[in-house]
């Protein structure tokens, strides 16, 4: 595990964050006429032949990856990347993010959300569907979502372009809230793709593995108080399944509860809080530890004023908030073990090892 202090200049250029996602040119106005293109003859779906998936969400792709069923895409979201055999496939989205001026690969995260904000002050939606892109690929599964209109494109633009495009397509709706809902979500996909006995095995494989390392910290005499951030321009606490990921982790959720949404922090209530951290994660959704990394003269300006043991002790860590923590799908696994590496490294060196790239801690002034 590497270390950065806080008296050091962050690390130099930082890659396009993933979420809020790169734009890539303007698209289709939802709801526009986009004629199907003519395609070659297919058989139905058999025994042996599984329906061609397109996924608008990378947690999806990961969970179809997963189920050892990549074959079955036929187009991703413009933020899939994981792993690393979705890139090149057909890409079905993209983003307005930039529109105003500053793009995500120039702006911070202040400058981010302001954009995001403006557009829906303007009604329009954060994220387009590639109609052109989506009637070629035609999809016979589509894998959406309806929990959050500024993750990814709203559920009712998907059904509508779907019931013009594509008539007979199945939209599968994942909406996770907690980890109860991540498996709910793994077995919704499965059978959608015919394999319901694949999500069995992949279910029992990432609840032994979460089962494991609880046991593994639940024998720890100490359970430090988390705050986790997912944000940091307004700062925003980790919610929904991150509660679970900081107990199994051994520790302590703070201003958190599971199955909640983000909460909102004012500076005012940083410093009101109650009870005070004692380890700070911070893993911006969306965000490479590169790019988090990039914004450290305001982290630096955000923490050092706290009166938090976490500030004072030198325990607070970045981690990468793209590839992990924020993605509700088979890598919560191996977040909740880099929570575990954080919170208690000196007791798993297998864990700090095998993650080693994924957190750095910002050490003491």
């Amino acid at each position: 595990m590497n270390t950065t202090s806080l008296q050091a200049s962050p690390p130099g250029s930082s890659p396009l964050p993933t979420h809020p996602a790169a734009a890539r040119g303007p698209a289709h106005p939802v709801g526009s006429r986009i004629d199907p293109a003519p395609s070659q003859p297919r058989a139905r779906p058999g025994p042996a032949l599984r329906p061609r998936v397109g996924s608008l969400l990378p947690a999806a792709t990961e969970i179809v990856c997963a189920l050892g069923l990549r074959d079955a895409l036929v187009g991703v979201s413009h933020e899939c990347d994981w792993p690393p055999s979705v890139r090149g496939l057909p890409v079905l989205t993209r983003t307005r993010l930039g529109a105003h001026g500053v793009t995500p690969a120039q702006g911070t995260s202040g400058a981010i959300d302001r954009d995001l904000r403006e557009l829906l002050r303007s009604a329009l939606a954060v994220y387009d569907l590639d109609l052109e892109a989506l009637a070629r690929a035609a999809p016979e599964v589509i894998l959406t979502q309806n929990l959050c209109d500024v993750c990814a494109v709203p559920f009712a633009a998907v059904e509508g372009a779907a019931r013009e495009l594509l008539p007979g397509a199945k939209l599968v709706c994942l909406s996770p809230l907690r980890l109860a809902d991540l498996w709910r979500d793994i077995a919704a996909v499965a059978e959608a793709l015919g394999a319901p006995e694949r999500a069995v095995i992949l279910t029992q494989e990432l609840q032994g593995r979460l089962a494991a390392l609880a046991a593994r910290t639940g024998r720890l005499p100490r359970r430090p108080r988390v705050l986790t951030l997912e944000w940091l321009e307004p700062v925003m606490v980790g919610g929904t399944w991150m509660p679970e990921l900081v107990k199994i982790a051994g520790g302590t959720a703070l201003a958190a509860e599971v199955g909640q949404r983000a909460r909102t922090l004012s500076r005012e209530e940083l410093f009101k809080l109650r009870p005070a951290p004692d380890v700070v994660v911070i893993k911006p959704c969306g965000f490479t530890l590169e790019r988090t990394l990039a914004e450290f003269d305001f982290l630096r300006g955000l923490l050092a004023p706290l009166p938090w043991p976490a500030v004072r002790d030198g325990e607070v860590f970045v981690a990468d908030g793209n590839a992990f923590f924020n993605r509700p799908g088979p890598r919560l696994v191996e977040s909740a073990e880099i929570l575990a590496a954080v919170l208690h490294g000196g007791h798993f060196p297998d864990l700090s090892d095998r993650h080693a790239q994924s957190y750095v801690r910002l050490a003491r002034r």
